[in-house]
């Protein structure tokens, strides 16, 4: 359930209103009265959403040029709708998902996670063969997105050489970029070297940017394994 001026108000009855009038559900400057879900149900909603990713290897073995086009366009579209929602122009559903899912760092700001999601998709399609490219964005998916999940809802050893990120959710990005590695390649040495290398880009305090860092340093690793 959502909390909007201390009253309890589900999912549904928030998008309705939100698409028939945005106004009462725009972000007020003071952040401390924002209407903040339950911080793991929203990173539930932001993984579904970044689990999409890897649809994106599979549309380009049936066409990588169209492929490419859709990510990009796509990127573009949600770049224009972003910045005008930071001016106040709602777009109906888009930019109530969009804060929806939004961390609490971004609340307010142009958030910029679905751009980073795409380039770093869009990257590696353009950069590496086909089978690698796969690697890539599904390390990206299900390494990286398995993480985040972990961190947030079994994250309790936090050391300081993990840059304070849970050594759970370290866990889960090998075991995520591992499985889906191996299910693509068949190749023992092929999935280890990619889940080590998507798990020590995770790792980097680089907040959303890992979503073109994770890809490119694992795609980069197995093509130079390969």
């Amino acid at each position: 359930m959502w909390r909007y001026g201390g009253f309890p108000i589900s999912t549904e009855y928030a998008i309705l209103n939100f698409m028939d009038n945005p106004a009462p559900f725009a972000e007020p400057k003071d952040r401390s009265s924002l209407p903040v879900p339950d911080r793991r149900r929203t990173e539930l909603v932001r993984k579904a959403l970044h689990f999409l990713i890897a649809l994106s290897p599979p549309m380009a073995g049936c066409n990588r040029a169209y492929t490419l086009i859709f990510l990009g366009a796509g990127t573009l579209a949600y770049v224009g709708m972003e910045a005008l929602r930071c001016r106040g122009l709602r777009i109906p559903l888009i930019s109530f998902l969009t804060v929806f899912a939004s961390r609490r760092r971004d609340r307010g700001r142009f958030v910029l996670g679905p751009v980073t999601l795409g380039v770093g998709a869009f990257l590696s399609l353009l950069l590496f063969p086909p089978q690698v490219a796969a690697i890539a964005i599904y390390a990206l998916a299900f390494g990286d997105g398995t993480a985040s999940l972990a961190g947030k809802f079994f994250g309790r050893i936090r050391p300081p050489f993990l840059f304070h990120k849970s050594l759970e959710g370290s866990v889960a990005c090998f075991l995520g970029a591992f499985v889906s590695a191996w299910l693509v390649s068949g190749d023992l040495r092929t999935a280890l070297t990619a889940a080590g290398a998507a798990t020590a880009a995770e790792l980097l305090p680089i907040r959303d940017w890992d979503n073109i860092i994770v890809p490119l340093v694992t795609g980069a690793a197995v093509r130079f394994l390969l």
